[in-house]
């Protein structure tokens, strides 16, 4: 089940400042997929540069970990490979921030994120499930887990979830992810 402390933590400060976001990783995987205990949450921002200080402030430093204006204005500037953390002092859940930096599988998940609405109430903004599952195979590539084709798995074989599998095709072409994509359908 889908933590809503993460939620309350990290993304309604995010709605309330309206800061474009959605959310991937394991707790994309569990929404889609089957559900399973996670004390982070994966987010990809629309940051600009200007925003900052807003950004900051809606995490304030007696209640988070948040890293430096400059910290960030140094991830905003990589072409590739941005991220950062948020850490809440109270519970030590995470969230991992991979700002938007261009990069063209980002654009295609943010034109194509879904608005899911929780049973509190709060529509929250999601990574398809096809970019989902892309990532996964990317973590698989890096380090073998089993974990992502088990997640990978149990999206696929969701009743919930329609999964567009050309779309994983192309991208798996266009990444090299052909040998893992191959590897996960064997597993499903």
């Amino acid at each position: 089940m889908l933590q809503p402390d993460l939620i309350d933590i990290f993304i309604l400060p995010l709605i309330k400042g309206k800061v474009d976001y959605f959310i991937t990783g394991s707790v994309a995987s569990t929404l889609y997929g089957e559900p399973r205990l996670t004390h982070d949450i994966d987010l990809v921002l629309i940051l600009p540069q200007s925003h900052i200080a807003k950004f900051i402030s809606l995490f304030n430093e007696s209640d988070y970990y948040c890293p430096p204006k400059e910290i960030i204005q140094i991830e905003l500037s990589r072409s590739t490979f941005a991220h950062f953390n948020l850490i809440h002092h109270d519970t030590g859940y995470k969230a991992d921030i991979y700002p938007f930096t261009g990069d063209e599988l980002h654009s295609w998940a943010i034109k194509n994120r879904r608005k899911i609405c929780l049973k509190s109430n709060v529509d929250i903004w999601v990574a398809p499930p096809e970019y989902v599952i892309i990532k996964k195979l990317y973590y698989y590539q890096e380090g073998g887990s089993q974990k992502h084709l088990s997640d990978i798995k149990k999206i696929i074989d969701s009743h919930d979830v329609k999964v567009d599998m050309t779309i994983i095709e192309e991208w798996s072409k266009s990444r090299n992810l052909i040998k893992e994509w191959i590897k996960a359908q064997s597993f499903c």
